[in-house]
């Protein structure tokens, strides 16, 4: 009988490969743009056999850190982002300004500019309200005071280490799509929408329920990203890291994106690397990028692909 595939890294692998072979072609009815998808998949990773983040490309490392950074401080704007050098939330904030049709700048590149250089324009068109840092700290009430679920969890979890409840959601239909009122609606999907925790046997697990997945340039970001926060709210909580759970809703490979699919498949996993946390990380607002290492990560060369600035409300021509 032949060896089985055991590095963790396959699971991914193999979902990529199903989705080529038997993925339905899907339309985004906002950009035109088609992408082969399937629907309701899992994979989950042990973190006390490696960190897992992808070793058949490179993952961009410093972008995972320094967004999640972001989402802890329940931050906003992509000032942070854009000061730390990390572009992967540049598109919609610049396509809202686009839109607004309200100045002269004439390139993603000048606006980019002008959000580092302008406090007045970074604070006026650097805000993404309702994006996942604000939904996990200060989740808004019909009372003003916001709810910070992100904390509550730690909590909840230091009092009863058997609570089944310790879930953070992003997914609030006062502000999403044509539920929304039109002033009031998000222009980005939220996509990891949901994330429950849970300790077992003194190991923290978390399982993200992600409903839509794009599997080259999306998921492996968001592998490394909850791999991580389960890691630092493991330290904060004083247990040891369990599993971190996968779960999908639409899984998909944009058209886009196939030659580079094929291309990563031909590549065999390499060792995983390992994280340390700094000490000094006791609670949430403690984590900042210097206080993480990614240590001995030696992946395959990156596989470059086009983001397609999909989802969010949908507004008719």
């Amino acid at each position: 009988m032949p060896k089985q595939n055991t590095h963790p890294e396959y699971q991914y692998l193999n979902l990529l490969k199903e989705v080529l072979k038997t993925g339905v072609w899907n339309i985004d009815r906002g950009t035109g743009v088609r992408s082969l998808s399937v629907f309701g998949r899992q994979t989950r990773y042990d973190l006390s056999k490696g960190f897992p983040i992808l070793t058949t490309k490179k993952v961009y490392w410093k972008g995972v850190v320094h967004e999640l950074v972001w989402f802890m401080s329940g931050d906003t704007n992509i000032k942070y982002l854009v000061d730390n050098g990390v572009h992967i939330w540049d598109d919609y904030p610049y396509k809202i300004y686009v839109k607004s049709q309200k100045s002269n700048v004439k390139t993603k590149e000048e606006f980019i500019e002008k959000i580092a250089s302008d406090p007045k324009f970074a604070k006026r068109w650097g805000e993404l309200p309702r994006i996942y840092g604000e939904m996990w700290r200060n989740w808004p009430t019909r009372y003003g005071k916001g709810i910070d679920q992100l904390r509550w969890v730690v909590s909840e979890l230091r009092e009863d280490p058997y609570a089944r409840n310790a879930i953070v959601t992003s997914w609030n239909p006062e502000y999403l799509y044509n539920m929304a009122r039109l002033e009031d609606a998000s222009r980005f999907p939220i996509c990891h929408n949901m994330y429950h925790l849970s300790i077992k046997g003194g190991k923290l697990y978390l399982q993200l329920y992600q409903r839509s997945a794009d599997l080259f340039l999306g998921v492996p970001f968001n592998i490394a990203s909850y791999a991580l926060l389960t890691i630092i709210l493991a330290q904060i909580l004083k247990v040891k890291p369990g599993e971190f759970v996968h779960t999908f809703g639409d899984a998909h490979i944009y058209e886009n994106h196939i030659d580079q699919v094929k291309e990563q498949l031909k590549r065999k996993p390499k060792p995983l690397p390992t994280i340390k946390i700094d000490k000094s990380v006791k609670e949430i607002d403690d984590f900042s990028a210097e206080k993480v290492e990614l240590i001995g990560y030696e992946p395959h060369s990156g596989l470059k692909g086009e983001l397609t600035v999909a989802g969010g409300l949908y507004e008719k021509q």
